[in-house]
């Protein structure tokens, strides 16, 4: 499976109620078990900066991760961005690959 780098930037409004954090996440975590249960959630984590999160996560195809970014923004709360990942051993094994 591929891996998959998403960034989240929270609306305003996703943030009235201090609890309303932890009860959207649960309503997005549902969803994407329910619909793409083939994902598989390496980590997520609350960063400073431009974004609020950044989750990692494994998916089968670009399709399903699109997937999972058209799930977190169909609860009008959320702008994502997301990336593919290429681990840093397989990147090194591409290059040696290159023809001078």
């Amino acid at each position: 499976m591929a891996l998959y780098i998403m960034q989240t930037r929270l609306s305003p409004e996703a943030l009235t109620r201090p609890e309303s954090v932890a009860e959207l996440n649960t309503k997005v975590e549902e969803r994407i078990k329910r619909e793409c249960p083939q994902v598989k959630w390496v980590g997520n984590y609350a960063v400073l900066g431009p974004c609020d999160y950044l989750d990692i996560f494994e998916a089968p195809d670009a399709e399903t991760a699109t997937k999972v970014a058209l799930l977190v923004r169909s609860f009008g709360h959320a702008i994502t961005e997301t990336w593919l990942a290429t681990p840093w051993e397989r990147f090194v094994e591409l290059a040696k690959g290159l023809k001078s």
